[in-house]
């Protein structure tokens, strides 16, 4: 495990906060990162990475793009009769 979380096995989300991104690149990561995460909405997951290295570095745009992810509606689920 590359990572220092098991959230992050791949330690994405530890080397974006070592890195200086922009808002969209923080996006891109963590779109890679989340969908890489177990069936479920996420929000576990991104609360553990947000409560690791959210307080240490609150003005990294990696923090808002992961609080927006706690905001953001769960993900839709397929509706209607399965094919």
């Amino acid at each position: 495990m590359r990572g220092d979380l098991a959230t992050d096995p791949r330690g994405l989300m530890r080397e974006a906060y070592r890195m200086r991104l922009t808002p969209g690149e923080c996006r891109s990561i963590f779109l890679d990162w989340v969908l890489g995460l177990p069936e479920g909405d996420g929000r576990a997951e991104i609360a553990a990475v947000l409560a690791r290295y959210g307080p240490a570095q609150p003005d990294h745009p990696m923090t808002a793009v992961l609080r927006q992810g706690l905001d953001a509606p769960p993900r839709p689920r397929r509706r209607g009769r399965p094919a």
